[in-house]
């Protein structure tokens, strides 16, 4: 194994960190009080090219292998969660059906926009029936000619309300479901019949929006099938895959996060005086920063080696759900710990441990819940 960290990435990892510490640490409460990411540090973000990581440069992105990106999300999961999620569809669920599925035309048409932040892209598959069970989906699309008429809804879409583009799935054969008959199909913004729902509130993840989306006789040509008539109905392989990688750059911020409370734990704990010296001098204080260090630094290497397996064209199915059940599951109780370091102060607003602690939550149950990562590790073990 070599987690050796090219110069170029190692930079852009320390530009990344200035502008989490100097431009958005300062706004974190502004974000939660507003619900949203300001424009000026989303226009940062585009300027940064963080909205094209995973998109070769070819089509205008940074083209980084996966040690790369896991890299860029440890660093940027320190700052406020809404800020991952406002880019991370670009790179990860909205955008890779078209990167490993989609045909020439569609790659240069759409990836170009989705790289330089022009243009957002959202994914939806998650409905009111189907959750963790995604093959029990009930949007339909029946073909019509040279379109598909989608008819049906989607819940729980990050960045739903602002995306320029999504990528839906729906039956074309109800009968097949997830043996052939789910199609991927990208939907653009104002196409006639499509529309945004419900936005949702939320526990935590302020600043980032979650919506319902509606498809009402939604016409979308057949062009717009993701890989072309000649992938109708192989949508699920592609969602499968697409999560697949998902769950890896989801543990990396997980690991972000949870370095990021360590620290805040850790010079909380210098600064607190109880009975007449830093609360840090106390040894059960020692034992709990202690577990937490060596808890982030095992997640930290899950995370590296699995990434640079995939750079190596090895199948990570299995370390990837790995990585992702342990590296969330692992943010929980740092978060929890520091919470606890804090004491009373870690449960007022005003400070980040509160806001950390309630963003952590979902985590453990977005892109595959910590259950179905067992499953799916199960299911490896078992072949």
């Amino acid at each position: 194994m070599d987690f050796t960290i090219p110069e170029e990435i190692r930079m852009m990892c320390e530009t990344i960190k200035r502008f989490v510490e100097e431009d958005i640490d300062p706004i974190w409460q502004k974000i939660e009080e507003d619900d949203e990411v300001p424009e000026y540090i989303v226009q940062k973000m585009r300027e940064l090219g963080i909205f094209g990581m995973c998109v070769p440069e070819a089509y205008g992105g940074l083209g980084l292998d996966t040690l790369g990106e896991c890299l860029i999300y440890e660093t940027i999961g320190r700052a406020n969660t809404s800020i991952r999620t406002r880019f991370s569809t670009n790179n990860g669920i909205g955008s890779l059906g078209i990167l490993y599925h989609g045909t020439e035309a569609q790659k240069k048409k759409y990836l170009p926009d989705i790289a330089s932040g022009k243009k957002t892209i959202a994914f939806a598959l998650t409905e009111p029936g189907a959750g963790s069970d995604a093959s029990a989906i009930k949007t339909v699309a029946e073909r019509k000619g040279d379109h598909f008429v989608i008819n049906g809804s989607k819940m729980f879409i990050t960045n739903g309300a602002i995306a320029d583009l999504v990528t839906v799935m729906a039956l074309t054969d109800p009968q097949k479901r997830a043996r052939g008959g789910i199609t991927a199909f990208i939907v653009e913004k104002g196409t006639r019949g499509f529309s945004v729902g419900k936005h949702e509130k939320k526990m935590g993840l302020r600043g980032s929006t979650t919506t319902e989306l509606n498809f009402e006789d939604c016409e979308v040509p057949v062009e717009n099938v993701i890989g072309g008539e000649a992938r109708i109905g192989q949508g699920f392989k592609t969602a499968m895959r697409v999560l697949d990688k998902g769950r890896l750059t989801l543990a990396a911020a997980s690991v972000g996060m949870a370095q990021k409370a360590l620290e805040l734990a850790t010079q909380y704990s210098k600064d607190r005086v109880q009975f007449g010296q830093p609360i840090c001098q106390f040894q059960l204080i020692q034992g709990m920063l202690a577990q937490m260090a060596t808890e982030i630094f095992a997640g930290r290497q899950m995370v590296y080696r699995t990434a640079w397996e995939k750079d190596q064209g090895k199948d990570v199915t299995m370390e990837a759900a790995m990585s992702k059940l342990y590296c969330t599951e692992m943010l929980g109780r740092v978060v929890d710990t520091a919470l606890q370091i804090h004491g009373g102060m870690g449960y007022m607003k005003e400070f980040a441990i509160e806001r950390m602690y309630r963003d952590a939550r979902v985590v453990r149950i977005y892109e595959g819940s910590s259950e179905i990562q067992k499953i799916v590790i199960a299911r490896e073990l078992l072949k």
